[in-house]
């Protein structure tokens, strides 16, 4: 993938743990969210709540990213912007595109796993999404997201001084 003006390879290994860690930081932060939203708060019986739902939500989560959605957003974002401009932008870009396809497509997910909407479905999914779109975004450019991408640089840096 051309990022920045230069070749940023990523091994399918190094793809496949990165997409592992932010599906998990995302995941278990928006199972919390939603969590606190239903009882009410936040307290900290939700964080070991949320690991309940998150065996299931993780790995729904990994596979949509690998197999559709980081290529559709990769391909989204390069519509928005040209391949010289600067990585950040770049990646923020992919990022805030995966947020607007996946948020969707979870709380679809969850609506449909957990939340017993019956004949309401279409209605607790589409105020699921809403409830979770700020947060996710948030989450991803701000917070979590942030710090997984800082781990990365932190681990391409090591292993790229390394190896000199």
């Amino acid at each position: 993938m051309k990022v920045g003006g230069s070749f940023m390879e990523k091994s399918k290994l190094h793809h496949f743990l990165f997409t592992v860690a932010m599906a998990f930081i995302m995941v278990y932060a928006m199972i919390c969210y939603n969590i606190s939203l239903n009882i009410g708060g936040m307290t900290n019986a939700v964080f070991v709540m949320a690991f309940h739902e998150l065996w299931i939500m993780w790995p729904i989560a990994i596979i949509l990213e690998l197999c559709f959605v980081e290529r559709i957003a990769v391909n989204l974002a390069f519509k928005r912007l040209d391949k010289n401009t600067d990585s950040h932008r770049i990646q923020i870009t992919i990022s805030t595109m995966i947020v607007c396809l996946m948020c969707p497509i979870m709380s679809f997910i969850a609506t449909l796993l957990f939340k017993d909407a019956g004949m309401e479905f279409i209605a607790v999914w589409l105020e699921t999404t809403v409830l979770n779109f700020p947060m996710a975004l948030a989450w991803q450019i701000f917070y979590g997201g942030a710090a997984i991408r800082q781990l990365e640089k932190m681990y391409i840096k090591h292993f790229t001084t390394n190896k000199n």
